[in-house]
């Protein structure tokens, strides 16, 4: 029997302890094999919001544990507790599987367990992360990061795709396809966590560009060109791309490109409409080019995303 140890303190995220806890408590029906000896260990009873926890050992137990799991840590400028930190080290330094969910990597980092590792954590934390721990190759796209001995996962519900992973590499697919049924999730999922965020568009009334913006996404469907905005933007193509690059990091047609890969996962999601019709739509011009960026992109083919991402309630609408 495999043991894991979740390691909690006041300033962890309740909803990654729960899917930890819901995995690894108790095995489905089905399962027959010996499950896992699941501790939940902390200095003592911790808030979660509007919840109490009371751990069922101290934080030295950690050492003892196959497999140490670091929810999410609620707040990633506030450094998390050095009892945490030092527990969670000599748990991997004694041979324990060290895993974090979400923003519990920012407690890993601290521990000193991700230098050198690649690794990751919500999208929107993964700058910071990056930025704090330069001596960790943080992975922006990916729901989570495998390494041996340390693992990382994205925001959320990429923690559940963790979990399941954990009980894949420990009990084999059948099992963890089983667990997953339970759930009612998919046992695994397509792509990175890409495709969940949402392509910036500047919004200052100020900016020089900001006319330029949504005349761009109007003619989504057209051949655009640099020169094409530059010509609309009232400048030439080099000022264009300064600018393009001030105000969104990138280069105009890489923020041409992005805006048309959010429009084809709008009308994936919210049409009946073939990929031949959404790469006309989008300016893509062919489904072959279409789905080339789109998987290049969001790291997930545009008929998967569909499946994932199309709405589910009310009537399915189609471009006339």
């Amino acid at each position: 029997m495999t043991s894991v140890a979740l390691a909690v303190t006041d300033g962890m995220l309740h909803f990654e302890l729960a899917i930890a806890h819901e995995v690894f408590a108790s095995a489905p029906d089905a399962v027959t094999v010996p499950w896992y000896d699941l501790a939940v260990c902390g200095p003592g009873p911790v808030p979660f919001g509007p919840f109490r926890l009371e751990p069922d050992h101290g934080l030295d137990r950690l050492r003892d544990a196959d497999t140490v799991i670091v929810p999410g840590w609620a707040d990633i400028d506030v450094a998390p507790p050095a009892e945490l930190v030092d527990a969670v080290r000599a748990a991997h330094a004694a041979g324990a599987r060290v895993v974090s969910l979400c923003t519990g990597a920012f407690v890993l980092a601290a521990a000193g367990l991700l230098d050198g590792r690649r690794a990751t954590t919500h999208w929107a934390h993964t700058d910071v992360l990056a930025a704090r721990h330069p001596e960790v190759e943080v992975d922006p796209d990916v729901l989570y990061v495998d390494g041996g001995s340390v693992l990382t996962s994205a925001g959320k519900a990429a923690a559940l795709d963790l979990c399941l992973h954990l009980v894949r590499l420990d009990h084999g697919s059948a099992i963890a396809n089983t667990v997953a049924r339970r759930l009612v999730v998919p046992p695994h999922r397509s792509g990175g966590q890409a495709q969940f965020v949402t392509a910036p568009v500047p919004a200052q009334d100020d900016h020089p560009l900001t006319a330029l913006f949504p005349w761009v996404v109007e003619r989504l469907d057209r051949p655009l060109t640099v020169e094409d905005l530059a010509r609309r933007a009232g400048m030439s193509s080099r000022h264009l791309t300064r600018h393009f690059r001030a105000a969104t990091g990138t280069t105009p047609l890489q923020w041409l490109l992005a805006q048309r890969i959010r429009r084809a996962q709008e009308l994936l999601e919210r049409t009946d409409d073939s990929v031949d019709a959404i790469a006309t739509a989008t300016g893509m011009g062919t489904a072959t080019t279409l789905r080339r960026h789109f998987n290049r992109t969001l790291g997930v083919p545009p008929d998967s995303y569909r499946r994932t991402f199309r709405t589910r309630t009310g009537a399915m609408t189609s471009s006339p």
